[in-house]
């Protein structure tokens, strides 16, 4: 068969169809830079401490009815309600005449009452995630990982099977319709579930971005997987903060984060199915009609037979245990380990956010490291080996967490941040990598797989950030080991450097040969 490149060759490069084709892509990626990052203000944990609604006690006894030695503002505990009125109906002074120590505690049973200076309302202040339910924030965060996993492993199978176009604008829908019902979720049961469906529907971002890799070629093709989709994502993520800062009730926030994704309904008719997905499926005509009216909009002569000697593939199926069982296998098996990018990727995103006393300015720094590492990933993909760039990235990002001075704040931001940046353009890299490594008839399977089993790492960040409560430095250990362990397992992957993309197993596994 003809070199795919080559029989496409007589459109150009950054012709009118390749720029508008870019473009339109692209915006489909910026809501997903809302995504896991909303729930940075949705499980924020505002200032609260038991609510006390007995006006029977003196105001004396209103100040000190929380115990001193619980934290400012976040208490769990209060001093015996029934108790506290009768020495109030005495007359007695507490710390006078009460010694506050020798009375007895115990739980917010009426409920807390939550300071309302960040926010308006939060997913924890309406359902109480606090003290003995404050385990929940975390898992929160992990359904919708789980989400996430499971919409990787099906939708990779799901658009190699009916077509990357379709998966995108499906996932959208769901992805919009979700986020809006959230909103009105009456129980903290009902909104995970909610948002786990909403992390299934998050892999849009993978079918726009074997989509794009598949229908643009050469540096388009490097310019959209590491710089375009990426920096796409980076404006949404951006945007967030600014949202959430207008937007201070969680409710008014899911609202407004729902809008974006229903502007772009009417770009089914303009984004075109993959081409080379449609040769993969023997459809050769579609793929030409496509190739045809691109020629057009390039104001370029298309051939008479654009793939004149392709050999149509058989339409048979494939399915994860194809990849498995083929010679490449053993690609994925070493890409497994890369799930630390997304460990540490997420663990220093949602640590990030706390960095400042304004969880809004802390979430924008967090989002504006990623311009310049999406920009870093660009450059790489397009002058350095894939290898040496990827094994690059998890040494930067390994080496700042192996010296964490917690003690001098602003050396422990620019860590941090440096730590950011090196695991941003690891995730970067790896998306291209990845498309590059594997055939049409399985590119968006092994992806999908490869996103779902990276998300592990995603799954764990929330778990992995609490280990600071046993030891301080376990949290940053543990993901700079993870990312030095990455690196010498990524010198066994093969090279894709200015090699085509592979169309059918045979010829990866010639390539491997």
């Amino acid at each position: 068969m003809k070199d795919y490149d080559n029989a496409v060759a007589f459109l150009g490069q950054w012709g009118r169809f390749q720029l508008i084709f870019f473009f339109l892509l692209c915006s489909t990626i910026v809501p997903n830079g809302f995504g896991a990052f909303t729930l940075i203000f949705l499980t924020d944990v505002p200032s609260h401490q038991c609510l006390v609604s007995d006006t029977n006690i003196t105001e004396d006894w209103h100040k000190s009815i929380i115990p001193v030695k619980a934290k400012p503002l976040l208490s769990c505990s209060r001093y015996r309600l029934d108790v506290v009125r009768n020495l109030s109906a005495l007359g007695y002074i507490p710390g006078r005449d009460v010694n506050l120590t020798d009375l007895e505690q115990e739980n917010c049973v009426d409920g807390w009452s939550y300071s309302k200076d960040i926010y308006e309302s939060t997913v924890v202040s309406e359902f109480d995630l606090v003290c003995s339910d404050q385990w929940k924030r975390p898992f929160t965060t992990l359904i919708f990982f789980l989400g996430v996993v499971f919409g990787s492993f099906f939708s990779g199978q799901l658009s190699d099977r009916y077509g990357r176009k379709l998966v995108l604008f499906v996932t959208m829908a769901v992805q919009t319709v979700f986020v809006f019902v959230q909103a009105f979720a009456t129980s903290w049961v009902v909104f995970i579930i909610l948002l786990f469906i909403n992390g299934l529907a998050q892999i849009n971002y993978l079918a726009a971005l074997v989509l794009g890799a598949e229908v643009l070629t050469g540096n388009e093709r490097i310019f959209f997987s590491s710089l375009g989709s990426c920096l796409a994502f980076a404006i949404g993520y951006m945007m967030l903060p600014l949202f959430a800062y207008f937007l201070r009730d969680w409710k008014s926030l899911l609202y407004a984060l729902s809008v974006p994704s229903v502007v772009f309904i009417p770009l089914w008719w303009f984004v075109p199915e993959s081409p080379r997905w449609l040769i993969s499926q023997g459809r050769v005509e579609e793929a030409e009609a496509i190739l045809r009216k691109a020629a057009k909009w390039n104001k370029v002569q298309a051939p008479n037979a654009i793939f004149e000697d392709c050999k149509t593939h058989s339409k048979e199926q494939y399915t994860v245990l194809d990849l498995l069982s083929s010679n490449f296998a053993t690609i994925y098996i070493f890409d497994v380990a890369r799930f630390s990018l997304c460990a540490g990727y997420f663990g220093l995103s949602f640590n990030a956010a706390q960095l400042s006393a304004d969880p809004y300015i802390s979430c924008f720094l967090a989002a504006l490291v990623e311009i310049p590492a999406y920009i870093s990933s660009w450059v790489a993909l397009r002058y350095l080996p894939r290898r040496l760039s990827l094994i690059g990235c998890f040494l930067l990002g390994a080496l700042p967490l192996m010296y964490y001075p917690l003690d001098l704040s602003n050396l422990s931001l620019t860590l941090e941040l440096v730590g950011k940046y090196a695991f941003t353009t690891g995730i970067s890299l790896i998306f291209a990598y990845v498309a590059e490594l594997y055939p049409t008839v399985l590119r968006n399977t092994a992806t999908g797989i490869c996103m779902a089993v990276s998300r592990i790492g995603s799954c764990v960040s929330p778990f992995v950030l609490n280990l600071r409560v046993y030891f301080t430095y376990l949290p940053y250990i543990i993901l700079g080991s993870l990312a030095v362990l990455s690196a010498f397992a990524t010198l066994f992957l093969p090279e894709s450097f200015k090699q085509p993309l592979p169309e059918t197993i045979q010829q990866v596994e010639e390539r491997e040969r």
